[in-house]
């Protein structure tokens, strides 16, 4: 797929304002008719420039811990990156150049878990050093919608 174009990044910007509004009202708006919106975002979702999706507050659905581990590893750093991402708890992952190797976004039940994830799943995979578990107090601000510039 070309990189998109002006009217696929304006329906990308809609849709980040509201991820519900109908192909319709998103024609309306970026000047194309519904069937056009509606092929474009097929195209765009089907080639993974975009995904539309619900963001939930995990406390509210029974999460109570979240954290960023930072991970120091030795070796490749793209199989510790995918054994992460293969792990249920972890929603993002990043390498990274700096004081960590991977970033590793996780959202766990209580402490509990976090700790049987870090010292008993994180710890035993090939190639991680070290972990800096970054314990979220408040999540004071989360955002998908950062333009397509």
């Amino acid at each position: 797929m070309s990189l998109p174009d002006g009217h696929d990044k304006a329906i990308i910007a809609e849709l980040q304002r509201d991820g519900r509004a109908s192909y319709a009202a998103i024609g309306h708006a970026v000047g194309l008719s519904e069937t056009a919106v509606r092929n474009r975002v097929k195209r765009l979702t089907d080639a993974g420039v975009m995904q539309i999706v619900a963001v939930t507050d995990p406390m509210q659905l029974g999460f109570a811990r979240q954290a960023m581990i930072g991970i120091r590893a030795s070796g490749a750093l793209e199989p510790v990156a995918e054994a992460l991402a293969a792990l249920p708890e972890v929603d993002y992952v990043v390498i990274t150049a700096g004081s960590y190797d991977v970033l590793a976004e996780v959202v766990c039940e209580s402490d509990a878990h976090l700790l049987d994830l870090v010292s008993g799943r994180i710890r035993q995979i090939d190639g991680v050093r070290e972990t800096d578990t970054l314990m979220y107090l408040k999540l004071q601000q989360q955002t998908y919608a950062w333009g397509v510039r």
